[in-house]
């Protein structure tokens, strides 16, 4: 059976992708989880409207991560530690608190999206970044000081 790919799927191939699969595969899984559609003529043409409005919500998100990415550059954020001899931080600073901090400032990140490369365990001023689209990062300054 031909099916007209709705979604990138790695298996298959991208969007639009017209495919030969088993009548089962495509009945009882690609159709049913709206993965693909069977390849009839009205189908191609609800795709090329799908995949129009798919480039400009893209484009949107984009934009905006853009913008977000401009505001979050100019932000610092301070976090309070508790601090043992040698200046050493009991733990370290997590994802979850770098999102706490930013979500008081006013910013809804979430710290999935937040991105340490090696664990923070000493008091400084260190650079991460927040990955908030494919293409578009920020980075931000962490301000770790002592308690």
């Amino acid at each position: 059976m031909k099916v007209i790919l709705r979604q990138n799927y790695e298996v298959l191939g991208q969007i639009g992708d017209m495919v030969d699969v088993k009548d089962g595969y495509a009945r009882n899984y690609l159709i049913p989880r709206k993965i693909a559609y069977i390849a009839l003529k009205g189908n191609i043409r609800a795709l090329e409207e799908e995949k129009k409005s798919l480039n400009k919500k893209m484009q949107q998100e984009l934009h905006t991560a853009e913008n977000l990415s401009n505001e979050l550059e100019k932000v610092s954020v301070t976090i309070p530690v508790q601090v043992g001899e040698e200046d050493k931080i009991f733990g370290a600073v997590t994802t979850q608190m770098i999102a706490d901090s930013l979500k008081e400032k006013g910013y809804e990140i979430d710290k999935r999206k937040i991105e340490i490369e090696e664990p923070i365990k000493a008091l400084g001023i260190y650079g991460i970044d927040i990955k908030l689209h494919p293409s578009v990062s920020a980075k931000i300054k962490v301000w770790v000081v002592r308690e």
